[in-house]
């Protein structure tokens, strides 16, 4: 699968996803998709993100708009982190890093003096043709939600 850029429609993909779902691109037409990659879960930034997310899902749910998460973990860690934050969105496993390569978000980062291979937090926003219509790299945790929705609402005009 190539990587895929701004204004194009996205192939239909599939993932494991938590609540023994499996996520089809296709199922979601007609809506507006929110899809964030993050680490790892029980991390503090990416608890913090996940949790900005669920405080904000009544905002997201008026703009006709599902969320996402995303991460290399697998669905049974999914699960407890889903639980435990009691996050209203599904979580999806991505350990093959097939949708990791899609979104091109596998980057070398520096972590405590070492070059390793991870997930950039990003995010992108799929519109209700599965159409790649917005995204966010090197995300910022702390403003994320305001920008996303401030877009979501521009798209909904």
């Amino acid at each position: 699968m190539n990587s895929i850029t701004l204004g194009e429609r996205l192939p239909n993909f599939s993932a494991e996803s938590t609540s023994d779902k499996s996520f089809q691109l296709s199922n979601y037409q007609g809506k507006n998709l929110i899809i964030y990659f993050y680490p790892k879960d029980n991390t503090p930034g990416c608890t913090l993100e996940g949790q900005d997310f669920r405080d904000n899902i009544d905002k997201f749910n008026a703009l006709n708009t599902v969320i996402f998460g995303v991460s290399r973990d697998s669905v049974k860690v999914h699960e407890g982190f889903k639980c435990k934050q009691e996050f209203p969105f599904e979580l999806l496993s991505d350990k093959d890093e097939a949708l990791c390569t899609l979104f091109d978000v596998i980057k070398m980062k520096n972590m405590y003096g070492k070059q390793v291979r991870g997930i950039e937090r990003s995010t992108f926003l799929i519109n209700t043709q599965g159409v790649l219509e917005y995204e966010w790299r090197k995300v910022k945790v702390k403003t994320h939600i305001e920008e996303i929705l401030a877009k979501l609402n521009e798209l909904n005009k």
